[in-house]
């Protein structure tokens, strides 16, 4: 039996739905970075492509799904917190700006959005908060990949201007590698300065 059998369409009394996820909560570096997707009719046929929470498939997998969510979704927008937001408003709270951000700039409104997790900040649109969500929702799991795709794709360009911290790899996350090149080499105007991590108080 296919493992992505349980992903379905959640679609409360036919409502138009949008799917919402984000990436990049837990790095050290990096905007928060969030989708919102319709999938639309066709959006049933990305299940044959292995559609799945972003987490659990390789880049390439990640990558062609992508190019069909992008050129076949009814709609889908991409948002982002920087870091400065982030620093300024705290990791939760970025994270809600940038899942509304994304929801905004759907160029067809939805009339209710699934969003991955158990919290979120009220927005007009009403709402309901899936936990794991994107391993059971097809339209989440739409946005888990890419709010992951177009985040990796930035850090990927920060890390060819930033080569010791092993962005193109890590990502932003706290790996131990991207640990030792913070203490060695001292934090960018890209990395999270409120975080544990980027103090080096972690490291102590």
């Amino acid at each position: 039996m296919s493992r992505h059998v349980g992903l379905r369409l959640f679609r409360m009394d036919g409502r138009l739905e949008a799917g919402v996820d984000e990436a990049g909560r837990g790095c050290l570096a990096g905007p928060v970075t969030a989708a919102a997707v319709i999938p639309g009719e066709r959006g049933k046929g990305w299940l044959k492509l292995g559609l799945d929470d972003s987490k659990k498939l390789g880049p390439d997998a990640r990558s062609a799904l992508r190019q069909r969510i992008e050129a076949e979704a009814e709609a889908w927008c991409v948002g982002w917190a920087s870091v400065e937001e982030i620093e300024e408003l705290n990791i939760l709270q970025a994270t809600y700006l940038a899942m509304h951000r994304a929801i905004d700039g759907l160029q067809v409104q939805p009339e209710h959005v699934l969003i991955d997790g158990n919290r979120f900040k009220p927005h007009a649109i009403p709402h309901t908060c899936e936990i794991k969500g994107d391993g059971r929702f097809l339209s989440i799991a739409a946005a888990s990949i890419l709010a992951k795709t177009h985040r990796d794709a930035l850090m990927q360009d920060l890390s060819e201007q930033h080569p010791h911290y092993g962005w193109d790899g890590n990502k932003g996350y706290p790996t131990p590698a991207h640990k030792a090149a913070i203490l060695e080499h001292g934090h960018t105007h890209h990395h999270r300065t409120t975080f544990r991590g980027v103090q080096g108080t972690l490291f102590a």
